[in-house]
Order: structure tokens, then sequence, then C-alpha cells
């Protein structure tokens, strides 16, 4: 029985008994609440390992092609490699994760890691999808996980990426924001600093809007899990940051990823 069989099993089974020796319905309820919890886990890895694999695989095929080429070859397998040690750093948190470590957190340099990331995210977008990126002078450090950072911007950059099939554009914008107000459903007010990943693809009707959170939600058919954008919002959670998304029919769609200051989320 493999690792993950195992620990499923462990939530079906009893956690305690009452007296008179039968599991209890708030037991089974807990127990089916956790197993559809590690359900959403499961999901949410093999949506970004895909991702990534996608991009190594890309990197590989286009080798393959230009294989009279040296320098493009060169270029494309380095493309690749990169792949593989975001892959590998992505399943080291994993790992940490399922060992209950705390997450790798960091003080970090907000455009640094947008621009580290820059070249990879520009193989993933695809010819004909140009990444665009404006990172602003005054950008305050974070506190952040690297890896999920990482895997986090290229769900965004993939989605922005399937939503103009025909090409285009893709801005990733960086710069210090100031929330004043306490308006339903937004962020707390303060300082943070603020990753916009904004295209102009086919955007959403508000129906759709409204449920592109939700787990296992998708607008990609079979080639969705829904578990991209569920997962960004869980990774901003998880750093004490705000997700917020705007979107409209034929005009395109903006995400916001608002990260507390250091010493706030400190």
């Amino acid at each position: 029985m493999t690792d993950m069989a195992f620990r499923a099993d462990l939530l079906l089974q009893p956690q305690a008994e009452s007296s008179g020796g039968t599991q209890t319905a708030e037991q089974r309820e807990s127990a089916m609440r956790r197993l559809a919890s590690l359900g959403e886990m499961t999901g949410g890895i093999a949506h970004d390992l895909r991702n990534i694999l996608a991009i190594v695989e890309s990197g590989l095929r286009l080798a393959e092609r230009k294989a009279d080429q040296p320098e493009s070859v060169r270029a494309f397998i380095a493309a690749a490699r990169e792949g593989v040690d975001r892959g590998v750093e992505l399943i080291s948190q994993l790992l940490a994760f399922a060992d209950h470590r705390e997450l790798g957190l960091q003080v970090r340099d907000l455009n640094e890691l947008v621009r580290s990331s820059g070249p990879f995210l520009r193989y993933g977008a695809r010819p004909g999808i140009r990444v665009r990126f404006e990172l602003g002078s005054d950008v305050p450090n974070v506190l952040i996980d690297p890896a999920l950072f990482d895997a986090a911007v290229l769900n965004l950059v993939l989605n922005a990426r399937d939503a103009m099939p025909g090409g285009g554009e893709i801005w990733i914008v960086t710069e210090r924001l100031v929330a004043t107000n306490c308006a339903p459903g937004g962020p707390v007010p303060g300082t943070y600093a603020r990753l916009r990943v904004k295209d102009h693809g086919c955007g959403m009707p508000p129906d759709v809007l409204r449920k592109v959170l939700d787990p296992f939600f998708t607008t990609k058919g079979e080639n969705g899990t829904g578990m991209g954008l569920a997962q960004v919002r869980t990774f901003m959670q998880m750093v004490g940051g705000h997700l917020s998304i705007a979107s409209e029919r034929g005009t395109g769609t903006t995400v916001d990823l608002l990260f507390p200051l250091h010493d706030a989320a400190a």
C-alpha cells in the first residue's frame, strides 16, 4: 500500500468509539471532511507539477527540432533544466508540508523574485504571447516562500495565456500599495507589496467570476483541474496576504496579489 493510500485509509478509520462501540455521525463527518481536504491538496499538487512538466517537455521538444542549431538547443535545454529545478524545489516544499514542518518563509525583494522567474514565465507563455514586466521602484520587502510564489505566479501566467489563444500580452506589475478602506472581502487597511497579472483575453462573465476561486471549478473542460486559482488563494492566505480578481467578458482579467510587509507578516 502506498503512503498516500495508507493516509487516506487512516482518514476513514474510526478515530474513537462511543460507549456503544460504534463511530458517531460527527466522527464520520469529520473523517470525510479530512479526506476531501486530502483530495483537494492532491489535486493542487498535480496541477502545479503538470504546469512545470509541460514547460520542461516543451523545451525538450523544441531542442529536438533545432538539433542543427547548437545555440538554440542550449537555450531550450537551459529552460528545461530551470523547470526541473523549480519542480524539485516545489516537491521539497510539499515534503516539508507532509512532515508538518513550517513554510520556508524568507524576507525577499518582490522585484527580484519576479526577475528571477522572468525567463521561466516567458517560456511557459508560448510563442505569440509576450510577457511584459513593469516593476516599481519603491516596492517593500515581503515575507514569502519562494517556491510557492513561483508556482502561484506561473499559475496566473498560464491562465492568462489560455485566455488569449490568438496571442497577446501579459503584464506583470509590482508596486507599493496603501489600502485605506474596509470594503467587505477586501484587504485589511495597511501597506502592501502588490503583484498584478493582467491580460486582455476573453475575460469572464459575472456568474463565472463568482465561482472562479472554488476548488474544482474550471472553464477549461477536461483540460482543467479547477485547482490553479484555488491554490493561489490558499498560498496568499498562508502568507497573510490577499487575492482579488477583476474580469470583464471581452476585455480581459486582472489578478492582484497583495503581500504584507515582512514586519507586519512577522
